[in-house]
């Protein structure tokens, strides 16, 4: 492994994670791709990554879940999914998980089928489509179930 290739490639990653969060996956994905497939490299610079702070996963996956939750009204199962797929621990999902507030996301839950019901009106399956267009957003059937009931 070249050192000025391996600086370059941990200064550039540094300054990625200065400005978003990353998991460590993520880094290694792109670590791999700079330092041309060397796999020990990439996963030295993501040690680093990780010894500086500038990697985390537990705080990736909460602000993950945050942001997932409240701006695009992701339900925990569709959350809990896409973490498990960029290798995120399952202690970590569920830390992250607790975050969201339960309150908030009962209540973005509520607008989203709101605003489908308006486009729904008249069809006979509506509720069906309801049903499914929530548990598509990772919602869980009986919180939706009680939620349509409340329309």
């Amino acid at each position: 492994m070249e050192e000025a290739a391996f600086n370059k490639c941990l200064s550039r990653l540094q300054r990625l994670c200065s400005k978003a969060e990353y998991c460590a996956a993520d880094m290694y994905r792109k670590a791999l791709k700079d330092l041309e497939g060397d796999a020990e490299a990439a996963d030295k610079v993501v040690e680093a990554l990780v010894a500086d702070k500038y990697v985390d996963d537990v705080r990736y996956a909460s602000a993950f879940a945050r942001e997932k939750a409240s701006l695009q009204g992701w339900g925990p199962v569709k959350i809990r999914f896409q973490l498990r797929g960029k290798g995120i621990a399952d202690a970590a999902i569920s830390a992250a998980l607790e975050e969201v507030e339960p309150a908030r996301a009962e209540d973005k839950l509520l607008r989203l089928l709101q605003a489908k019901y308006r486009t729904l009106e008249g069809d006979p399956q509506c509720k069906l489509k309801l049903l499914k267009f929530a548990l598509s957003r990772g919602y869980e059937y009986d919180q939706v179930e009680a939620a349509i009931k409340n329309l």
